[in-house]
């Protein structure tokens, strides 16, 4: 849409109502209007000359709110362009020019014009003349009375200069040196507002979980003889609430010439906003002449809240502590640079609540229809003014936390203000703060300083440090923990952490780093997303919002219910415990359903979860904080199925989470398949083992594998005529062990050809069979066989464990994709399981590098480890085959991921050499701190085998058969 003038009667739409989510519209603005579009998805072309880069030196169009790199101007910069020996930063600046009409029937009425955000420097000019002094700061709202400027009845020409980089030194430090791609030109929208002579200037609020209200309006111009009315309506149906009084609104007669006038009374039978119940309310604000005749009108959305802070004590909402789960959010998008719309801002948030948040940061002030989206999802936010490890000076920094502020402040999302990040605050500023938050007086923060009695320390260690929460006496909010650049350590441990944190009644939350890839489109490079490398690939979701594996994890980590580790077993009664992590609910308002699942085997040709039972689970009538015994009746099939599946619903009907676990494990799975399974019953000739001084060959009618004599390595496994190209193991991994061909053997059995491989060193034996139906049977015995005595000595002995298990080869170029019974659908780490579920699982093939494959971004990857393996299909277009699991706990290693290529460092574990690995321990992912400094989930394992243990095992069958591996029916 492109005029002159919109107004905005397109965010309502935005904001609507979906089922069940309570997404209460925002009240709209008639006074705006727009000169701009509002937002990346709603442009206006305007005129703009850029000095240098692309496009420069000539006039052309622009969209307008956009950043001008995406729209092909100047060029491109991110913040760290200090760390590069000779580097500067762009410093084009850009001229926009813009006509307007401002009728006759502004006469006698003050017309301002509002720039939401604009980078760095501006001057605006109405009709060639200036409209005040140059703004500074390019995160921030701000405001020109132009109405002395204007033309009326006539065409008015608006001109914005605007430099990127700044004249003041302390922004370009605070703002321009930062990990955050740097932008310029006029991002957010652009608006007229024409009010009275004499109007309210500008109103701060505050309505408490008891239903006080207060409100204090700066007036503009000698309001002496005006009035002033106040009425509350609720959002959602619209009715009026009444004071104590039976009065429909509060009043004042203004008796003073006095800039700033209060009002305040007590609304009745309110319903309080929270994180869990985020009770709305519109406030009407109405200026009436002296006349009794209405001359202006203000609505805003409010909430019924307290928000409190005490020392050694926490934060409190409505007087119950809170504990955040939080993520840090830039304002991105891959079309507009910082430009984003309404759209994009609910889209965010509701991304946010499915992950189980409840709480925002980020490192300046965000678009105004995000908080909006905080408002009505019961999202906190910690609101932020810019500054990146420097801050503003004090004359530059007092006029933006103002303009922040009074932004802001009347958003019941907001429970912190955070004055700078790392380093990039102004003491000096701290005060001001509660000057313009007047009737809250929010706590402020210095993010990652122990700073005001709250402790937000960045990326803490699990044990945390001396004198810093784990024997400290401040309340602990660490503003950035678990790093997950390149998707490595979102959700990676989180649970460790967090249940260790929640010990300490000091915890009051913290915030993830971060919500999305920052990856812009590139105008310059033919439109190719670019992240600057390592520095902006950070994201738990992509830069178009794809969910990457993290995300799952963190929404099954920090769901409100949570469920204590629980096994199927023939005992099983459907009773299990669960414990309420809810601020606010008890768990009697939520639901819970289970349904009981048939997977198949390949075995059988068709490969599908069938459901074979579902009903309702009784939740237990359990408050924040408690622990109770859920209880399903189990169907009579129940012991027929081999996966439990549980989900649960919050008590607005969304899914919160769902869990699975086996009703088999994979032992009696697999003896329970082989007995279902119609092998076909025709006479085939009896399997062979053979050997001579360099081959052993097991040999079926349908499949041949042969080994190499001296190594007892697979050589070569041939179905029929062809060669599956399945070879080159089993190869050690993460232990020693030595092949001795003097000690192996073949046989013959009735139904059998066996080679059993004799090794010394941490394996004690490798039992090959392969049946007359071409079957093939690996039973790998992990002994340390003493060097000599016969006996058994330790083995491994607690030493450090990553990898451990056996690996073989397989081409990758051979592979089209895998299907599979286990954790899935994505790859896992041995601290990030969480977030995978037991089922039947399809993906095609894809060598998605996380955090770098932009233009071509799949989700879930397909190479790397998956968790708890009951049996998995290679697809191939020739050489398919399927491996089958028979004992539990195996991981199923699939290809090598790629690093990316603009890693610092390396950003994955080693993997097993080979393509194809069978594990019975895996890494855990770095977040941020080394592996030493998290939880105890995240440290490698240990292994000690005495005398009289049966060792362990890894136990697997392959079906190489052609005719068994044709059909992956999806």
């Amino acid at each position: 849409m492109k005029n002159n003038f919109i107004r905005l009667t397109l965010l309502a739409s935005l904001f609507c109502n979906v089922p069940g989510l309570h997404l209460q519209a925002q009240a709209p603005h008639p006074e705006r209007i727009y000169l701009s579009g509002t937002g990346i998805d709603n442009t206006v072309t305007w005129d703009f000359l850029c000095s240098k880069g692309q496009n420069s030196g000539k006039w052309k169009k622009i969209e307008v709110p956009c950043n001008w790199e995406l729209q092909g101007f100047g060029e491109y910069t991110y913040g760290r362009w200090y760390t590069i020996k000779g580097a500067k930063p762009s410093d084009e600046t850009g001229i926009y020019r813009h006509k307007f009409e401002a009728p006759k029937s502004w006469s006698g009425q003050r017309v301002k014009i509002y720039f939401d955000g604009v980078m760095t420097d501006t001057e605006v000019l109405i009709n060639g003349k200036l409209a005040g002094e140059m703004h500074q700061g390019g995160f921030n709202r701000f405001c020109y009375d132009i109405t002395d400027l204007l033309t009326l009845g006539k065409k008015n020409t608006l001109e914005v200069k605007v430099a990127k980089e700044s004249a003041n030194s302390s922004i370009n430090a605070a703002e321009r040196k930062a990990d955050w791609w740097l932008y310029g030109g006029i991002y957010r929208p652009v608006w007229l507002e024409v009010v009275p002579q004499v109007h309210i200037e500008h109103f701060v609020l505050n309505a408490d979980q008891h239903g006080k209200f207060q409100a204090s309006c700066e007036m503009y111009g000698d309001a002496k003889g005006y009035e002033l009315h106040v009425s509350v309506r609720g959002l959602k149906d619209g009715k009026t609430a009444l004071t104590n009084t039976g009065q429909s609104a509060l009043s004042k007669k203004i008796t003073d010439s006095g800039k700033e006038q209060q009002i305040e009374g007590q609304w009745a039978d309110i319903q309080t906003w929270s994180t869990e119940d985020p009770n709305l309310y519109v406030a009407r604000l109405e200026l009436k002449s002296p006349e009794g005749k209405v001359i202006q009108t203000r609505e805003t959305r409010i909430g019924f809240r307290t928000v409190e802070f005490f020392p050694q004590d926490g934060v409190y909402l409505n007087g119950t502590k809170l504990v955040v789960k939080g993520i840090n959010r830039h304002s991105f998008s891959v079309d507009g640079g910082r430009a984003t719309s309404a759209a994009m801002s609910r889209q965010d948030a509701l991304l946010i609540k499915e992950m189980n948040m409840n709480a925002v940061r980020s490192h300046y002030a965000p678009d105004e229809h995000f908080l909006d989206m905080c408002d009505s999802l019961g999202i906190v936010y910690m609101d932020e003014l810019a500054g990146w490890q420097n801050c503003y000076d004090e004359k530059v920094g007092s006029k933006l936390v103002k303009e922040m502020v009074q932004r802001d402040v009347n958003h019941p999302s907001i429970i912190i203000w955070s004055n700078g990040n790392e380093g990039g605050w102004n003491y000096q500023l701290d005060k001001l703060f509660a000057q313009y938050d007047k009737l809250q007086k929010r706590h402020v923060v210095h993010p990652w300083a122990d700073f005001n009695d709250l402790d937000t320390h960045h990326y803490p260690a699990y044990l945390t440090g001396v004198a810093r929460f784990t024997n400290g006496y401040k309340v602990f909010m660490p503003t950035e923990f678990m790093h997950a650049m390149y998707d490595q350590g979102g959700g990676a441990g989180l649970r460790d952490f967090w249940d260790r944190w929640n010990t300490n009644p000091l915890f009051a939350g913290g915030f993830i780093w971060v919500f999305c890839d920052e990856a812009p489109k590139r105008s310059d490079k033919g439109g190719i997303l670019d992240s600057d490398k390592s520095n902006a690939p950070d994201g738990v979701v992509g830069p178009r919002r794809e969910k990457e594996g993290s995300f799952y994890a963190i929404r099954a980590q920090w769901s409100p219910i949570q469920l204590k580790p629980l096994l199927i077993t023939s005992h099983f009664n459907g009773n299990f415990l669960v414990t309420n992590e809810y601020t606010y609910t008890n768990l009697k308002e939520c639901k819970m359903t289970y349904k009981v699942l048939s997977c198949d085997t390949p075995l059988k040709g068709v490969t599908q979860s069938i459901e074979l039972s579902h009903g309702e689970v009784t939740l237990p009538a359990i408050q924040p904080g408690e622990t109770g015994t859920a209880h399903f009746d189990l169907p009579d099939n129940f012991h027929e199925g081999d996966v439990l599946e549980l989900e649960a619903f919050d008590k607005n009907g969304h899914s919160i989470c769902n869990w699975s676990y086996p009703i088999r494990l994979v032992k009696q799975y697999f003896d329970h398949k082989m007995a279902q399974s119609p092998m076909t019953l025709e006479a085939l000739p009896k399997a062979t083992a053979s050997r001579n001084a360099s081959h052993i060959v097991l040999n079926s009618a349908k499949v041949s594998v042969t080994f190499d004599a001296t190594t007892g390595i697979i050589k070569q496994v041939k179905a029929g005529e062809t060669e599956v190209p399945f070879k080159d193991g089993p190869v050690a991994v993460g232990m020693k062990m030595r092949y001795e061909p003097s000690l192996s053997y073949v046989r013959e059995t009735q139904e059998e050809a066996i080679f059993c491989a004799k090794y010394k060193g941490a394996a004690d034996s490798i039992v090959w069979r392969l049946t007359d139906q071409g079957l093939l049977y690996m039973d790998a015995i992990l002994l340390n066989r003493a060097s000599g005595g016969g006996g058994f000595d330790d083995a491994f002995m607690d030493t450090k464990v990553y990898n451990l298990g056996l690996t073989f080869s397989y081409p990758e170029a051979n592979c089209t994709g895998m299907k599979w019974l286990g954790r899935g659908p994505y790859r896992v780490w041995k601290n990030r399981i969480p977030g995978t579920n037991y089922n039947i699982w399809h993906k095609d093939y894809n060598n998605t590098i996380t955090g770098e494959s932009f233009e071509n971004l799949i989700y879930p990857e397909f190479k790397g480890y998956h968790a708890h393996m009951y049996w998995a299909t290679l697809e191939s277009d020739k050489t398919p085959f399927t491996v089958y699991s028979r004992n539990d706990g195996i991981f199923y290693h699939i290809f090598t991921p790629e690093e990316p290529v603009g890693r610092v460092r390396r950003t994955m574990p080693q993997f097993p050499e080979g393509d194809i690995s069978f594990l019975l321990d895996i890494p855990a992912i770095c977040s941020f701190k080394p592996i030493e400094q998290q939880g105890p989930n995240s440290q490698p394992g240990n292994i000690r085998i005495k005398q009289g243990d049966e060792g362990l095992h890894l136990n697997l069958m392959f079906d190489f058969r052609p005719s068994a591996n044709i059909n992956t029916s999806r």
